[in-house]
Parts: C-alpha cells; structure tokens; sequence
C-alpha cells in the first residue's frame, strides 16, 4: 500500500472523500497518480493542438486540413500496430514508458524545424522547413491523439481489474476534461510568458515529460500489475482468433453490426466535417500570430468546464431519465438545427448587405456548432456508445467493438479527406459552404440510422432475455417498451414467458400496471404467470381487469391466483362469495386457496368453516387433496387446531406432502418445527426441499443455520447445503456470516464457502467481500494458500529421501500432493474475487492440460492479468518447476529449514487443522510403521477427531506406540460411533485376552494424557 494510500486509510474526513469519488482506500494513490499522468500528458497536448491549429492554418489555410485527414487515416491501425509489436520486444511496464517518451520526443525536433529560419540563409528552404515541420505537427497531434487514449487505457486496465476501473476510470478520463480547463485558460498567458508559439512547443514537450515521469514511477511502484511474458500475438489477433471460432453474425445481428458501422462512421464525418469549416471559419478572422491559439485555448476553457460539469453531474442522470436513444438523438439533432440555421443564413446574402453583415452571425453559429457538438461528442456520446454494443454476443463484442472503432472510424477519417479535396477541386472557395447542406442531410441520415438502431437494439434484447443472457448495461426505458410491444402483438409463448420474467424481476412494482390490461389476451399460462408477478406487489388499481377474469371461469390454476388477488387486494372483500369454492367437487387448488384466504380474513365461524375443510383435505386419501392442503396451510396465518396433522405429514408416505408441508412450516413460521426443516437436508429425497424453506426464512434461518456448519460431527454433505442455503438468503447478515466464516475457515468448507460467495448473483458476494475485507483481505487470504503450500512442499522433500519406500509413505505422499491441488483450486477461486472471472477459469483451463503450450498460454492469460505482490511466487508454484525451486520461489512469504522425516511430520500434525482427514490418518499410519514418536497431545488432539478412519489410524498407532494405556482406553472405545472403529477395538481386546503375562497397569500420566477424550466423538470423559 503506497503512501497515499495509507493517509487515505486513517479514519476521519477523508473517508467520507473517498466515497464521494466512489473510491476505496487501497485505490486511492494508483487513481491519482493515473488522473496526474492523463491530465498532465493532457495539457501539453491540447497545448500542441492549439498552437498548430494557429501554425497550420497561417501555413496552409484550412484547404490543408483534407491531406492530414488522409494522412491520418492510417495512424490508429499503424500505431496500434507498433505498440502490439513492442509488447512482442520488451516487457508491457516498459513500452508504456517508452511510448510516453516517444510522444513527447519529436517536439523537440518540431522546435528546432520551426527555428530553421535563423539557421538557413535562403527564403525558399526556410519555407519549406517550416512548411513541412507544421505539416508533420498536424500530423503528430493526431498520433498523439490516438497514443494517449491507447496508452492510458492499456496502464488503466493493468493497474486496476474489472470491478476496481468501473469505480476509478470515470475520475481517470476526466483529466483530459480537467486539461481542457487548465490549458485552455493558461495558453493565452504561457504564450505571452515564453515569447512564441516555438517556445511553447517546447512547454508542451515538457508537460508531456512530466506525464511520462509520473507513469515511470507508477510502472515502478507497481511492477506486479504488469506481465514479464512478452505477447505472442497482439490483442487484435487473439480478438479475431475468438470471432473465428463462433458463428458468424447473421440475420438480425448481421444489420445491427452494419447499422453499428453507420452510426459511428456518421458521427466520425460529422465531427471532421464541423472542425474543417469552424477551422475555416477562425482563419478569416486571425489577423497575426498566436491570435488562433489564444482563441482555441479561451474556447477549450470554458468548453472544459461546460464538459467536466455535464460529464460528473449530468450525463448519467440524463440517459436514465430520457434512455440511450433519446440521448443518442441530441447530437445529431443540434447538429441539423445549427446546420439548417447556418444555410439560412446564407441564403440572406446580398449584394446589398456587407460581408460583415452575414460573416458575423454565420461564425456565431458555426461557434455554437463547434461548442455543441464537442460538448456532446466527449461526454454523452462517449456514455452511450458502449451500451450500443450490449446486444451483440459477448463471444464476439469485443471483436465487433475493435473493428467499429479501431478500423472503420480511421477509414471514414481518410474518406472524408478525399470527399473534401475533391470538393474542393470542383467548387474552389465554394465547398465551405456547401458543406452545411452536407452536414444536414448527415445528421438526418444519423437520425434516420438511430431510430433503426432502437428498433434492432429491444429485439436483439428481447432475444437475450429470451436466453437468460441479458445484462444490466442495457437502455431500460427501451427495453421496458419493447417487452410490452412484444406481450402485445402474436409471437412463441416462450418468450412472452421469459418477457414477464424479467418485467418481474426489472418492475415488480409496476407488473399491475403493465400486465392487467393484458390479461384477456392472454394464454392461461401467461396469465398464471402474469398473476404470480402482480401477487408480488398488488395493486387495487388491477381489480377490475382481475374480477373480469374470474368471471371467464379460468383454469384451476388461474382461478386460484386471481381468487387470492381479489382477496387480499380489497379493502372490505365479501368473504361469504368464498364459500361456494369449498365444496368438493371444486378443484383442490381453488378449494385449498379459498379455505386459506377464509383463515385468513373471515370471522369465528367463516374459520372453523374453512378448518374442517382443510382438516378433510390434510387427511384425505388423495395425494393432491393432501398436496393442497398443505400448499395451503402456507398461505393461512392462523394454523389453529390444524398444527396436530403436521407431524404425521412430515412422515407421510407421498414424498410431494412432505415437500409441501415442509414449505408450510417456512411459510408460516412454525418455529417448534424448525428442526425437521435441518434434518430434511440430511436426507437426499427431501434435501431440496428443506433447502427452499430454510432460504425462505431469510435471515430467521441463519442463527440455526450457522450452527450447523460450525458443527463438525455433521455430514459434509449436510454443512454444504447449510452454506449454500445462507449463500441463497443473500441478505446482508447472511453475506456477513458467509465472508467472516471464510476468514477462519479451511480446506473444504473455505472452497465451499468461495464457491457461494461468486456464484451469488449480481457479483453481491465479490462485492460485499471486497467491500468487508478489502481487496488486501483477499490478497492475504491467498498469501495464505501460498504459505501452506511452502510447507506442503517442504514435507514432500524432508519425507522422500528416507520414507518414500514404505506404502505408508506413498499414501502420505499422494495425500499431500492432492493437499497441493486442493490448495490450487482456492488460489483460482480467490482470484476470482479480483478478476475477471472468465480469464482466470480460462488460465485454469489451460495449466490443467499436459501440453507445454496450453500451460504456457495459461501463465501468460495470468501474468497479464495479476497485480498481487506475491505475483511472481505464484506462477512458479503453477509452473513446471522443481518442488526445491518451487520452495525458493516461496522465500519471500513463507522461510524453512530442513528437517528430519520424523520432525517433518510431527510438524505436519501440528498443522493438522489445515491438513485434510485422510492426510492426517496417512501421517499416524506413517509413524507407526516407521516407528517414529508423537506428542500425546497431538495423539488426543487426533482421538477426537469427527472421522472414524482418522480415529482409527490414531488407535492403531497408539496400539503400537503404548499397548499398556491401550488396555484401559480400549474398553472406553467400544462406545465409538464408527463401525470401523469398534470392530478394530474388538478385534484389539480379543488380542489382549490371548496374552499372557500382560500387565494392567497404567501410569497415571499416560492415562490422564490419553483418557481426557471430549464427548464430541461419543465418548465418556475420564
């Protein structure tokens, strides 16, 4: 933890700080340092932009800008390019500095070209040094552009994992939003500090330097984020190599992606095209040198501010409240109103009117186009233009994503390019302002492109929530109005389910609302499902759509749903119309409903009525009558005189009641039968079942439940589902006892306990762990893992060189060794908890295949993925090593010497609450055969152990190392609850009564040392 880090970590005022940021304690110095690098890199490039625009456009006018368009059509490619060639050269935490370097370099060449004036004596090559150093400035702050976007977001991603850069990346992109403040406000005046706009080439070298320094220090500070393997393949390549490999992109998907290009082209030539003319524009008006700077800067000021304010306060709340499309929408809508503003007021022109007339309002306009569509550009389109991208699988997202912005959008840049030359060899002076016309018909061209996109963008969604596939980065309102229009019009059944699925789950509150009008219309399994949802939040408003319902006579199902709708949704319900679904020839589920709303609501005689029929129901000879009857004794609130039948149907023959009666006691809260809801875990038929019921009671459940797990005499089995049922609870105190048992658990209840916690939904276990013990409680959690197998790894070298012959000593061996891939499979799903979970099952996979390559490719999907300090330790221990290299490796965390075998394995057994039940019988099976001295209290540490062969190899080695305490413990023994065990007691004492001559004396300490058992394991205390 680094120093601010640490000042951050102290309570007081600045932990209230950090939350405003959304920031955590162990965040805080690699989110400043990266915010300083971006905003310093930042500054002396908006800097360069500025003062070249000046140079360039007293150089070559604005019918130059066309060739740089052309020029840099190729940069992004090429550069990314280079930079994916470097990774293939030199370590990542080194190109990231070189490359930093390299942007700041050349201008100190761009300074010396444009002195070249006082060196060389002749007007023709002093113009043309000049010319040609402006030229390739223009050129280079487009690099630049490219460089700096690539560099921050490659150091972003490896100083911080996927659940951290949601968090800090959002402080991290405003540095060039706080650039724009700082720069635009100080050029004017830093122009007129240094003298010239030469100097201020040099400041900018000198911002930038200052951005490379800090980005040393960070690539210094934190080496262990960044990977030593060198890339065999760029990003791009292991990107298509994925695409490859799925199906290609059809039908609906295939318009959306061509849609996709469209919308990003558009929005790229669009922006070129509005630079070029305010481009234009400002060289008509610069009158001497420096003056476009100082205006730029001035403009990218106040810009600044307007960008910061709306991209911290604005931009998010904006696309919640309006959606993406809407949002999507305002960009090129201005752009068309300013455009449509811009040509009337050139057809004002007159020969009568000064120029002066028309020039000024026209260049208003064209300033309130530049600022409006800057403004937009950078804050809302860049908030919307990832969530465009939610639709198309994720197998192929990222393949989609890199060839929309990476290829096409350079493309469309060299394009327009040649579109303006061309424009500008046919018209002359006249393509400036036909260029209005052309941005009008683009913006509604991109209009035109967004309304198509809505309607792809909810069907492929539609299509995902189909799928079970839909994430949370989706446009809301969109998709809300969608799922209705999809409820509404003829379709599968299937997917107007999954649609009220996920209404349900998105708007449970407004599933009244949305889904009562359409009840009529539909099938009686929509409209079963339909009132499920609607149950969850009722809503009077529903009642008329509800009683027309009933009125159709629906199926039993539906009829027994709207019948507890009514009922419970009305303020003053007529429970005597009940009475007329109690009698038996109505269907079991509208009877057991209709008696159970009577318990409910009715008075003393209308319960004593609806008692006698759920009595007839709970003891008739049909399954179903029973089934029902109990489903509603569940929905009662006053069980009465009915409490008596509930012990005869926890045993009842049909295994369908005791699943129901058990849902019963969970709905009801019947706490004298809370023990049959934990015994049914321990019975496979009814495991299921009780465990539904335990998660029911919510956190009522958890004081019982977590008495199970802590209780080792119980079954594996049954301790798994009890985890797995505080893990489907999912509240706050069951997260909390989950994550603070893992802190002290170990070996199979740890693993139990990891596996809960990611597979909860929504990452709420990852992010409630990460929020209670840190990303540096996860981090010692798996120094942990390392350190017990630095003495795993030490046992296998101190016992092979003398033991390994003996069979007991194999056993010990194998033991160890599944010891090791037991403590493997924890580190994995620890590193789950801090990245990306499907990298690192990726990285498993492949280290788990023989293959040398496979196990290469997972170190190398590891190394580029860790930041933990004890990087480097891990891998080793993952790698092919030797168990001695392997150990050195481990130096650092975790110091032993060399023992003997028979230390070593008194020292295993003094790690024996790490070690597993068969790894600790194999040790005492290995000191009795090699009749090597334990303590006796790790011998009546082990006596009490819950597994009886771990008990039985402790007996055999006692039988061995002190026959005579054995005589008097052996008795004692035979209450053992383990068969094994008593048949080896038996077996024993018929041994003593064949020989003779035994003493039965005891020494008194051997007996105290061996005889002081705990009555956990059945035994009786001496």
């Amino acid at each position: 933890m680094g120093l601010i880090d640490q000042w951050f970590s102290k309570d007081g005022w600045k932990q209230p700080l950090l939350q405003g940021f959304n920031l955590r304690a162990e965040e805080a110095e690699r989110t400043f340092l990266m915010f300083a690098f971006y905003a310093a890199t930042s500054i002396g490039l908006v800097w360069l932009e500025a003062i070249t625009a000046d140079l360039f456009l007293s150089e070559y006018k604005a019918e130059g800008l066309p060739w740089i368009y052309i020029a840099s059509a190729g940069i992004g490619s090429g550069l990314s390019f280079v930079y994916s060639q470097l990774q293939k050269a030199l370590p990542l935490r080194r190109v990231i500095v070189i490359i930093a370097l390299l942007m700041a370099a050349p201008l100190l060449l761009f300074w010396l070209g444009l002195s070249a004036q006082a060196v060389y004596p002749f007007e023709f090559w002093k113009v043309s040094t000049v010319g040609i150093t402006i030229f390739l400035m223009r050129l280079w702050v487009e690099a630049l552009n490219v460089l700096n976007d690539l560099n921050t977001a490659i150091t972003a991603n490896q100083l911080f994992n996927i659940r951290e850069i949601k968090r800090t990346y959002p402080l991290i992109s405003s540095g060039i939003l706080v650039a724009d403040v700082i720069s635009g406000f100080s050029l004017g005046f830093m122009i007129r500090l240094v003298g010239n706009l030469e100097n201020m080439v040099l400041l900018s070298c000198g911002m930038m330097a200052i951005g490379a320094g800090i980005l040393f220090y960070l690539s210094n500070a934190y080496q262990q984020a960044f990977p030593d393997f060198l890339r065999r393949r760029s990003g791009s390549e292991d990107q298509a190599s994925e695409f490859s490999t799925n199906r290609s992109v059809q039908g609906s998907l295939r318009r959306y992606v061509i849609l996709l290009y469209l919308f990003f082209i558009l929005s790229q030539v669009l922006f070129l095209l509005i630079d070029f003319r305010f481009l234009g524009a400002l060289e008509e008006f610069s009158t001497s040198e420096g003056q476009i700077a100082a205006f730029l800067g001035v403009f990218n000021g106040i810009l600044g501010i307007f960008e910061v304010t709306m991209q911290w306060l604005a931009s998010s709340r904006l696309i919640e409240r309006v959606g993406v499309f809407f949002a999507s929408l305002l960009l090129p809508g201005g752009i068309g109103i300013l455009s449509a503003l811009a040509i009337s007021s050139l057809a004002w022109q007159a020969p009568l009117v000064s120029q002066w007339a028309w020039t000024v309002p026209l260049f208003l306009i064209l300033l309130a186009l530049k600022f409006y569509d800057e403004l937009l550009h950078y804050t809302l389109f860049a908030s919307v233009g990832p969530v465009l991208f939610q639709p198309v699988p994720e197998g192929v997202r990222s393949h989609v994503q890199a060839m929309v912005r990476g290829v096409a959008e350079p493309l469309s840049t060299g394009a327009t390019g040649v579109a303006l030359l061309t424009l500008g060899w046919f018209l002359g002076d006249r393509q400036l302002n036909i260029l209005f016309p052309v941005m009008l018909v683009l913006s509604l061209v991109w209009i035109l492109v967004i309304l198509l996109l809505r309607a792809k963008y909810v069907n492929l969604l539609v299509i995902s929530a189909d799928r079970g596939q839909l994430t949370r980065d989706v446009d809301e309102l969109e998709l809300r109005r969608k799922l209705l229009e999809t409820l509404e019009k003829p379709g599968p059944e299937k997917r107007k389910e999954s649609c009220i699925d996920f209404l349900s789950k998105v708007y449970p509150k407004s599933a009244c609302e949305l889904l009562a009008p359409r009840l009529m219309n539909f099938s009686p399994t929509l409209q079963r499902k339909s009132l499920e949802a609607m149950l969850l939040y009722p809503n009077a408003a529903a009642l008329g759509q509800v009683k027309e319902l009933i009125d159709q006579a629906p199926s039993a199902n539906v009829l027994a749903l709207a019948l507890r709708f009514v009922w419970i949704t009305e303020e003053d319900p007529d429970i005597r119309r009940l009475r007329v679904y109690l009698k038996s020839e109505v269907d079991p589920v509208v009877r057991g409903t209709a008696s159970s709303l009577m318990m409910r609501q009715g008075d003393s005689t209308q319960k004593a009525e609806a008692t006698n029929t759920l009595r007839r129901m709970l003891t008739h000879k049909s399954e179903k009558e029973r089934v029902m009857g109990c489903r509603a004794l569940g929905e009662a609130v006053y069980l009465q005189a009915l409490r008596i039948y509930i012990p005869k149907l926890l045993q009842d023959e049909s295994l369908r009641v005791r699943w129901a009666i058990l849902d019963a006691i969970a709905a009801t809260h019947l706490e004298e039968f809370y023990p049959s809801l934990l015994r049914g875990l321990q019975y496979k038929s009814t495991r299921d079942a009780a465990l539904k019921a335990l998660v029911r009671l919510h956190n009522e459940a958890l004081p019982m439940l977590i008495d199970l797990v802590e209780d080792v005499q119980k079954p594996d089995i049954v301790r798994l589902h009890a985890w797995q049922a505080i893990g489907l609870i999912g509240t706050p105190e069951a997260l909390d006892a989950l994550i603070s048992h893992l802190v002290v658990a170990w070996g199979n209840n740890r693993r139990n306990i990891l596996r809960i916690l990611l597979e909860i939904p929504g990452e709420a276990g990852i992010e409630s762990t990460l929020k209670q013990i840190g990303r540096s409680g996860v981090e010692q959690l798996i120094d942990q893992e390392l350190m017990f197998m630095g003495q795993i790894y030490a046992a296998l070298l101190d016992l092979s060189p003398q033991a390994m012959w003996m069979r007991e000593a194999d056993l010990l061996k194998r033991a160890l060794e599944g010891l090791l891939i037991d403590a493997q499979e924890r580190l994995f799903l620890l590193m789950q908890f801090l990245y990306p979970i499907g990298a690192i099952k990726a990285a498993a996979f492949n280290l788990q295949s023989a293959s040398r390559s496979n196990m290469a490719r997972g170190l190398e999907i590891l190394d580029n993925t860790l930041d933990i300090p004890n990087k480097r330790a891990l891998l080793s221990i993952l790698d092919r090593n030797s168990e001695e290299e392997k150990l050195r490796n481990l130096s650092e965390i975790f110091e032993d010497q060399r023992s003997l075998p028979s230390d070593r394995l008194r020292q295993l057994l003094e790690l024996r609450h790490f070690l597993s039940d068969w790894a600790i019988a194999c040790c005492f099976h290995l000191a009795k055969q090699a009749h090597w001295s334990l303590t006796s209290e790790q011998a009546v540490a082990c006596l009490r152990h819950p597994k009886g062969f771990v008990r039985e190899a402790v007996i055999s080695y006692l039988w061995m190392a002190s026959p005579r305490a054995m005589q008097t413990l052996l008795p004692l023994l035979q209450k053992d609850p383990d068969r094994l065990v008593i048949a080896q007691v038996k077996k024993m004492l018929r041994e003593l009564e064949l020989k003779k001559g035994n003493s039965t004396e005891v020494t008194g300490k051997a007996s105290m040392n061996l005889l002081n058992i705990s009555n956990q394991s059945g035994f009786e205390t001496i």
